[in-house]
């Protein structure tokens, strides 16, 4: 019997240029992997979070690095104005495919580079999408098209890892997925750590029935303080800091999460 065929996936890997201007993580590209993406991350708590910001009808609400468009497809049935922005084209053609694709703006572009004469009563970024950003100089990009696009009184969500959880212990996992194609195995590994815990590398591999495709990824897990001097440096203000989607206080020793509320100064 001939062996599974095996492709290995171009990796997610930044360089000095910026991570999402040049290379985006294939898991991200590839039309396969892309069909997965609401099957093993579906609705949550955290996106529950993310659409009770919408408390009142008819905002403008921006979402950064949208993926297939989960979120916006919700805050639209709300009747919301939702401009949703992803650098790949292959999570954009599945979020069009959403129930209330058609009403919402989709915008090929990186949060760093995203600009529109729009303003939007709210902006997120969800999803830890904030770990892709490997360099200061992304973050600084990223809070500035935030500080460009908030409208007055203007509020900005996003979460971010804390670092200070060992997420090496936790990280590994093996689902099985039932797809139209056929039972799919996805499987997460660990691979390392740099710069102590500030960045990660790991592996998603998956076992379709056409093969197996592997896609290697780098996340940044930038400190509390970084965040927090970026922010000051963009002329955005903190107003609140959580440890979880309930609301909890923010414990560096054991929340999670870092979840930002943001205003423009």
């Amino acid at each position: 019997m001939a062996s599974t065929p095996i492709v290995y996936l171009l990796s997610g890997y930044s360089n000095n240029r910026g991570f999402s201007k040049v290379e985006i993580d294939q898991h991200y590209l590839n039309p396969l992997l892309v069909e997965l993406y609401d099957l093993d991350s579906g609705w949550s708590e955290d996106r529950q979070y993310y659409l009770s910001l919408a408390s009142d009808q008819n905002m403008h609400i921006l979402d950064l690095g949208c993926g297939t468009g989960l979120l916006c497809d919700a805050y639209a049935r709300s009747g919301n104005r939702v401009v949703g922005v992803d650098p790949a084209p292959a999570m954009l053609q599945s979020a069009r495919q959403k129930e209330y694709g058609s009403k919402i703006k989709w915008v090929q572009s990186t949060a760093q580079e995203f600009r529109s004469s729009e303003k939007f009563d709210l902006i997120i970024m969800t999803g830890h999408a904030f770990q892709v950003l490997l360099t200061d100089e992304e973050i600084a990009s990223t809070f500035a098209t935030i500080k460009n696009q908030l409208a007055p009184g203007g509020l900005a969500v996003f979460e971010s890892r804390n670092p200070d959880i060992d997420w090496s212990a936790n990280w590994n996992y093996e689902i099985e997925l039932a797809t139209p194609r056929g039972s799919v195995i996805e499987k997460r590994e660990f691979l390392a750590f740099e710069n102590g815990v500030e960045y990660m590398s790991f592996e998603l591999k998956y076992s379709f029935p056409e093969g197996e495709f592997v896609s290697t990824s780098r996340l940044r897990f930038p400190s509390l303080e970084l965040i927090k001097s970026c922010l000051s440096e963009a002329s955005l203000s903190l107003e609140a800091l959580f440890g979880d989607w309930r609301q909890g206080a923010f414990q560096q020793s054991r929340s999670e999460e870092m979840i930002f509320h943001v205003r423009s100064r």
